[in-house]
């Protein structure tokens, strides 16, 4: 009688194994689930990106807003009559008083002399605007 269990209980260990350890066993389709989930968040995080960079896309080709500010925030361009204010970092130490101001004063080309022909009127909607680049001063003096 022993025998006979003993031999029954070992069928039942060889026939739960593959249910268990196998190739398709409970173990790997829990893995496998949590390797699903954690798939579909990543996609709706990328589906999310793409949504914002197409709508990024339709701004810069439809409207001059988006283009702008991409000009204010990456390159640091400004507008005509604007004043930049740079505000330094709590620890940092401000540059010399009149050195950004002399070394703006070089960079600025001269203006050219006035032709006998009238300039072209520019438009006037704000899309042709060009913005001015701001420079790299820690001053907080208005650029005119």
């Amino acid at each position: 009688m022993r025998l006979l269990f003993l031999v029954l209980f070992v069928l039942v260990g060889l026939i739960q194994y593959p249910l268990w350890l196998g190739k398709g066993g409970w173990f790997k389709v829990w893995d496998l689930q949590r390797q699903v989930a954690e798939q579909r968040e990543t996609n709706e995080g990328l589906r999310a990106r793409n949504a914002a960079l197409e709508a990024e896309v339709r701004d810069l080709e439809g409207g001059s807003g988006a283009i702008e500010e991409r000009a204010r925030g990456e390159l640091g361009m400004m507008r005509e009559g604007e004043v930049f204010v740079h505000i330094l970092p709590q620890n940092a130490q401000p540059p010399a008083a009149g050195a950004s101001l002399a070394t703006d004063a070089a960079a600025k080309p001269a203006t050219p002399a006035r032709t006998s022909a009238p300039a072209a009127k520019p438009p006037a909607n704000r899309a042709n605007a060009a913005p001015k680049p701001a420079a790299n001063s820690a001053n907080t003096t208005p650029r005119h």
